[in-house]
């Protein structure tokens, strides 16, 4: 068994990049970037930036494009991959990328916005099939005393 799953929440550094293949497939280039705050050796608190490219493809690439925007708070979740070319100059260069299987925008609508505005915008942008939704409540057997709750019925 392996597996290559990578999880981040980070700003987006710069509005999405929405291109085309020769093909007609949509692909778009995030830029997302997660801070790290930690004590130094000194006892200051530090702040670490990583810069992660997310690349985002068919449908779900049209959708981050038209509805992210730069400083947006995002969550992806994918595959890393390597990416290996030549530069101008003629090096070799190496990129590690995230191939997002999803991105969710952790936004809050304004009020009036959609659905009643309020609360994170719902509008999961997903690569591939979608995952197994659990169970309703109602379909699920109660055990015992302890009462069931639905993760669907969670506000966050």
């Amino acid at each position: 068994m392996t597996l290559n799953k990578m999880m981040i929440i980070g700003n987006l550094g710069a509005d999405p990049e929405l291109r085309y293949t020769p093909s007609g497939k949509a692909v778009t280039n995030l830029r997302v970037a997660v801070n790290h705050n930690f004590r130094g050796a000194d006892g200051e608190w530090q702040k670490e930036t990583q810069w992660f490219n997310v690349e985002v493809w068919d449908q779900a690439a049209e959708r981050a494009a038209e509805q992210l925007r730069k400083g947006n708070k995002v969550y992806a979740e994918g595959r890393l991959r390597t990416r290996e070319w030549e530069g101008q100059d003629g090096q070799k260069r190496t990129s590690v990328e995230i191939r997002a299987d999803r991105v969710q925008s952790l936004e809050r609508r304004e009020p009036g916005e959609g659905f009643g505005g309020g609360g994170m915008t719902d509008v999961p942008m997903e690569t591939g099939t979608p995952a197994a939704r659990p169970q309703a409540a109602a379909s699920r057997p109660a055990s015992g005393d302890e009462p069931f709750v639905d993760v669907d019925d969670i506000p966050f």
